[in-house]
């Protein structure tokens, strides 16, 4: 490992996840890197999730336990609560791809203001589903994610001075404004060529579809202009019935 060695914020969201929140914390605290930061934020569990996270409470830094507003309210509440360097958000049922992930990506180059990588797909018994359909891209700016969410949110390391708060009139997609708002003040973005995360598939906005593609519209409009998110939403239609189709081949 090169002399980098920031303090890395690590911020768990959970509630009422007795089954996976154990997984996520084992990978957070067996990570080689021993500059870690461990905030968990949590909704005020009843399903056996606070007994869970207070057997490892001493190698907790900060626990909140409390109501929140929604996953974002409590994002933001983790945001305020770091103090790290760098920060990711490693939520309930996710996991650092290897114990020495952490390691390799700040050895990987130093002084970047963002870190990225690729991710896999797990399912709910924790088998890989391989990789995301979307392959981080080899370079990424804050145009990046025109045509979808090329790197996921477990993927990518943020410095902490750039991470400004998610933005809460958005209830299911506010993580893609916040990397675009964060990638537009990077000035070095790394891409470290390896798998850093593993990504529980089916969130909130699997089960709720139509809501989380009306809020990405909006984010890309901000961003992007009405014209080029139009055509770019064209795009994406185009890769993606192409994308299944070609699976659906492959399967028959």
């Amino acid at each position: 490992m090169t002399g980098f060695t920031p303090i890395l914020s690590v911020v768990t969201i959970v509630y009422n996840n007795v089954k996976d929140i154990e997984r996520t914390m084992l990978s957070v605290l067996g990570q080689t890197y021993p500059h870690i930061e461990y905030i968990i934020i949590d909704g005020l569990s009843t399903d056996g999730t606070l007994d869970v996270i207070e057997k490892y409470r001493p190698r907790i830094t900060k626990l909140i336990s409390e109501k929140d507003e929604g996953i974002y309210d409590a994002m933001n509440k983790g945001i305020a609560a770091a103090t790290g360097d760098y920060i990711i958000f490693m939520n309930s049922g996710d996991e650092f791809y290897d114990n020495d992930t952490v390691a390799q990506v700040f050895s990987s180059e130093p002084g970047a203001d963002i870190y990225y990588g690729e991710t896999e797909m797990i399912g709910s018994k924790g088998e890989s589903l391989g990789r995301r359909r979307h392959k981080a891209p080899k370079t990424f700016t804050w145009k990046g994610f025109r045509y979808g969410m090329s790197i996921s949110h477990q993927a990518i390391y943020v410095k902490r001075s750039l991470a400004e708060p998610y933005d809460r009139q958005y209830h299911l997609s506010a993580d893609i404004d916040w990397i675009i708002r964060a990638a537009k003040k990077a000035k070095k973005i790394v891409n470290v060529n390896r798998y850093v995360a593993k990504y529980l598939v089916g969130g909130m906005s699997k089960k709720k579809h139509r809501q989380s593609l009306k809020e990405r519209f909006d984010i890309m409009k901000r961003h992007y202009g009405l014209l080029p998110t139009l055509f770019n939403h064209g795009v994406i239609t185009f890769n993606l019935s192409w994308y299944y189709l070609r699976h659906r081949r492959t399967n028959d």
